[in-house]
């Protein structure tokens, strides 16, 4: 009874590591609507690619679900493309995420905590850069430009000042934008930041928990359990929220219930 018991959980631990290793890069392409209170009529659909923790350099299939991402948002030719942090888990994959990005159209980007080795996560290495171009590298600066004939602001928040609470996104927004997104690798900025200061908030970090398993009511997440917001839209004070599960991994190379997504985020009047 008891070889039979071991030969059973093996058999079932070989179908879960192959299953989330396929997981792993099997991306969610998704379009979602997202509306904007206050939103100028002239933005009404404005189109936006919001993609993060690319985890570049780190083995796993989550490189797939990059490069599927990237071909996906490279098509549809967004107004603007946003890169919500952990670009790269290793140095080896720079070149690569280079490469990407000059494929990308409008590009912003800022860093997160796995880019400067900020994490528990033993297989990440300091892998930090300065530029990417001619994508735009935000760090606690922004950058504002014209769309359909409005004022588009940008502001990209640096992980390290963050996690030292020494950022103050909210100083850099400017009050005579007609959009204001803030991008920022955490999802709780959105609590920190002063109601109605960002119409936007793009954030990424929790890979909606990666490894994740059936509860009664939903999935119980075994990596970041006491977070608030998983994934998706959440309309705060703050701003709305859009949080993406992300496109790599770490730790380990495998996802399970918790697929890797990019989404294009389609502006709303509301």
């Amino acid at each position: 009874m008891s070889r039979r018991l071991a030969a059973l959980g093996a058999a079932v631990g070989a179908g879960a590591a192959g299953w989330g290793h396929f997981e792993a890069g099997w991306v969610r392409l998704e379009t979602l609507a997202c509306p904007l209170p206050g939103l100028p009529q002239e933005l009404d659909g404005l189109r936006i690619a919001h993609l993060s923790d690319l985890h570049l350099g780190f083995p796993s299939r989550g490189s797939t679900a990059v490069e599927r991402a990237v071909a996906w948002v490279e098509e549809r030719r967004p107004d603007l493309t946003l890169i919500s942090g952990d670009l790269l888990s290793r140095r080896s994959g720079e070149e690569r995420l280079r490469s990407l990005l000059r494929r990308l159209p409008n590009c912003f980007a800022v860093l997160g905590n796995h880019d400067f080795a900020l994490t528990r996560d033993p297989f990440s290495h300091l892998a930090e850069v300065y530029d990417l171009e001619p994508a735009t590298l935000l760090s606690d600066d922004s950058r504002t430009l014209e769309l359909r004939g409005k004022r588009v602001q940008i502001v990209g928040v640096d992980p390290r000042s963050y996690r030292l609470r020494q950022s103050h996104p909210e100083r850099l927004a400017d009050p005579k934008a007609d959009l204001r997104i803030l991008l920022c690798h955490f999802p709780d900025v959105v609590d920190r930041v002063h109601a109605g200061v960002f119409d936007l908030v793009l954030s990424g970090h929790l890979h909606g928990g990666q490894i994740c398993v059936p509860w009664p009511g939903g999935r119980l997440r075994l990596a970041h359990i006491r977070w608030t917001y998983i994934r998706g839209l959440y309309p705060r004070p703050g701003g709305t929220l859009h949080l993406s599960s992300g496109l790599g991994t770490t730790f380990v190379p495998f996802r399970f219930l918790a697929r890797p997504e990019a989404t294009e985020l389609n502006l709303q009047s509301a």
